[in-house]
């Protein structure tokens, strides 16, 4: 989906993000945390995705990460944030991850248009 449309690309993310949302409402009806009551490693891999969540968000100006769709993981999302064992640093960077993002969407622009000129 190199040209394809921000709004849908965002809805797949979303689609993908209700079905965890589904999941850790079936597995987790009282614990703060995806196992329990503090954070675990579940916690810590899962939310090495919110950063890309959020950079989706900025890059389609679009929600997908919201109370609205996710509840469950929003909250989740934010008290793990808070956490007093989570520096700030720890977080990953959305401005950077854009910028990342950006460049490799170019890389794979020009990539798909030079491979269509071969042909």
């Amino acid at each position: 989906m190199i040209d394809g449309d921000k709004a849908e690309a965002t809805e797949q993310v979303a689609a993908a993000l209700a079905q965890l949302e589904d999941a850790f409402t079936a597995c987790n009806k009282v614990q703060h945390f995806l196992v329990g009551d503090d954070i675990g490693f579940l916690d810590i891999i899962i939310e090495s995705y919110v950063g890309w969540c959020r950079a989706v968000e900025r890059i389609a100006a679009q929600s997908v990460l919201d109370e609205m769709r996710t509840p469950r993981l929003a909250t989740w999302a934010a008290r793990f944030c808070e956490h007093e064992a989570i520096s700030q640093d720890m977080m990953p960077d959305t401005r950077r991850l854009v910028e990342f993002g950006e460049a490799l969407r170019a890389a794979l622009v020009a990539n798909a248009n030079a491979n269509a000129q071969r042909m």
